[in-house]
């Protein structure tokens, strides 16, 4: 996976329909893909992330058009291509390369029926990002384009759905970088103020509540929780891996269902919720945009089992509860980390194929 820092390369746009001999000429500055990206070009893993954002006033697109250079296309991701193929012997790296806008940028034709309710409107977006599902970006420019629909919705009165292959990074990643671009209203060319975070344990600390013996006890207890938790999670994820099976229910499904079609049900999330995930992993919104940044950009795919047992109870919420009882118990865990590490080992010693149908048997 992409564990490197991201390096800042030169400037220079290189073309998209230079010559071999350029090509050649400048690999040295072209940047090898990584293992996850190289594993997301792989024909059965070929996985495009889709990003829907609402806006509370109609989109201009001239401005979308001219804001995208100073802040979206700063990153060498959204600016480069990929060449070679490994099918032919050749690595695959990331290319500079000019970016037109018009072929990013794309304005979809809406009937005149979607803008007389709110209910067709919803509709149209759902049938719209279902359809996107089913195509694939064009990999002779760089991986990612923007559909903008002038359309009054239910939650907002415009929507912007990013389509963006998943090489470029993961989704940790992308909202960094999409937090990144945007900025105050009052003053355009600041970042949003988002208030720090409130550490309660600091308080606390700071207040004398955890101090001497009872604070080394809590230290010491908060480990052990931690290595029991990691040790029967990895223990569970190596079993399920190997032997356990899901019981055969409405819920599951058949073989090869990952290939058939599936509606794409989308959810708003406020913007505040968002900020609370960006105080609590203590990071700023530019991470991803200054220059020799200490924050990863690439793939970091890990594993996390939430079993759900499916049984006639009789007060409902008891499902939520045990939900509950179980992701604060995978908070206190390291699962996440290991399966990261188990599956660059599979994919080191095994290669992308093996690796591929373990991520799907995990599905």
């Amino acid at each position: 996976m992409e564990g490197l820092r991201i390096r800042i390369r030169k400037q220079e746009m290189k073309p998209t329909d230079a010559s071999s001999q350029e090509r050649s000429e400048e690999m040295a500055e072209e940047e090898p893909l990584s293992p996850g990206s190289r594993m997301f070009h792989q024909p059965d893993f070929n996985i495009h992330t889709l990003a829907i954002m609402g806006s509370k006033t109609p989109i201009d697109v001239d401005v979308v058009k001219e804001k995208l250079p100073q802040t979206l296309l700063k990153h060498p991701r959204f600016s480069s291509l990929v060449v070679g193929e490994e099918e032919k012997g050749e690595e695959m790296r990331w290319a500079r390369t000019e970016v037109n806008l018009e072929a990013h940028i794309i304005i979809p034709r809406i009937d005149d029926n979607c803008r007389n309710s709110t209910e067709a409107a919803d509709k149209f977006v759902e049938d719209y990002i279902f359809n996107l599902s089913k195509t694939s970006l064009d990999k002779s420019r760089p991986l990612w384009d923007l559909h903008l629909l002038n359309l009054k919705t239910s939650d907002a009165a415009a929507i912007g759905i990013f389509r963006i292959h998943h090489s470029l990074g993961d989704g940790t990643s992308l909202m960094s970088l999409l937090l990144a671009c945007t900025r105050q209203i009052s003053i355009p060319a600041a970042l949003p103020t988002i208030p720090g975070a409130d550490n309660n344990y600091k308080k606390k600390k700071k207040n004398g509540n955890y101090v001497g013996i009872w604070r080394f006890l809590a230290e010491v207890w908060w480990v052990l929780q931690l290595v029991l938790n990691t040790a029967v999670d990895v223990l569970m994820f190596l079993a399920t891996f190997l032997f356990l099976k899901d019981t055969v229910t409405s819920l599951k499904g058949p073989p090869g269902v990952e290939f058939t079609p599936r509606r794409i049900v989308y959810k708003t999330v406020s913007l505040d919720d968002i900020k609370l995930i960006k105080n609590a992993m203590n990071a700023a919104l530019a991470d991803m945009m200054e220059k020799d940044t200490k924050a990863k950009w690439g793939n970091w795919v890990g594993f996390v089992l939430l079993p759900f047992a499916v049984s006639l109870r009789d007060d409902p919420l008891d499902y939520v509860r045990e939900a509950k009882a179980t992701v604060d118990r995978k908070k206190r865990s390291l699962e996440a980390v290991y399966t990261f590490s188990m599956s660059q080992l599979v994919l080191r010693f095994l290669g992308f194929k093996v690796q591929i149908i373990h991520k799907v048997s995990l599905l």
